[in-house]
């Protein structure tokens, strides 16, 4: 029974695993980068801005990550003079960019509140640029002060990603409630359980040669 199960699984679980792995992926290399500009506009001293993106956030963190897949799936054409209608792929990397960057921009906030004033006005006093200053001296602080933050919504991602099969998206969960129907079995999600284990450990020890390399500004 289990080597029938086995057979089935991987190569479903196989090609699940490209689409899991696919939103993971994409939904860090967009929103890291983005929560970071996110963050800056947060903190910003044009209220107008400010509250925009607070009020972005509040939303993104305010509601369930199913809720905004399904509205932006299934309810975002019904919206009043927008009428467009998402495909699955653009409503779930819509989806998932839109609420990741909002927590990590938050992350990166708390973290640029907490570098001391005093290292800016030291770099205006030296006659380096605001970029420059931001990029080189006051952003590597940051990563290492938000590494564990970070660390965990990485963690928190990769069991989110198992949200898309809603949409019918061939995830790794899809694979496992597939065959478990199949044979009325409940081993396939014990098995993809254990896959989420392996990718999870994998990205921890990442998170951690990451986290050591930022040591040096202790």
């Amino acid at each position: 029974m289990e080597a029938k199960v086995l057979r089935m699984l991987v190569p479903m679980a196989s090609e699940g695993l490209k689409a899991t792995m696919g939103v993971f992926a994409l939904t860090l290399i967009v929103s890291i980068p983005l929560s970071i500009a996110v963050a800056k506009l947060r903190i910003s001293k044009n209220k107008i801005i400010s509250n925009i993106i607070e009020m972005y956030i509040y939303i993104m963190r305010g509601t369930p990550l199913l809720l905004q897949l399904m509205f932006i799936f299934f309810g975002y054409y019904r919206v009043p003079l927008i009428g467009y209608a998402f495909s699955r792929e653009q409503a779930i990397f819509i989806a998932f960019i839109l609420n990741y960057t909002a927590y990590f921009a938050e992350i990166f906030r708390g973290g640029i509140n907490s570098i001391d004033v005093g290292q800016y006005e030291a770099s205006q006093v030296l006659g380096l640029s605001k970029t420059h200053t931001f990029m080189k001296i006051i952003l590597p602080q940051v990563i290492k002060n938000v590494m564990p933050s970070i660390g965990n919504e990485v963690i928190t991602l990769v069991k989110d990603t198992s949200l898309i099969y809603i949409l019918g998206a061939s995830d790794i969960l899809k694979a496992a409630k597939s065959v478990s129907n199949a044979y009325a079995a409940f081993s396939p999600y014990i098995y993809i359980g254990f896959v989420y284990l392996i990718i999870t450990a994998v990205l921890t020890k990442i998170l951690g040669k990451i986290e050591n390399k930022y040591n040096y500004y202790r």
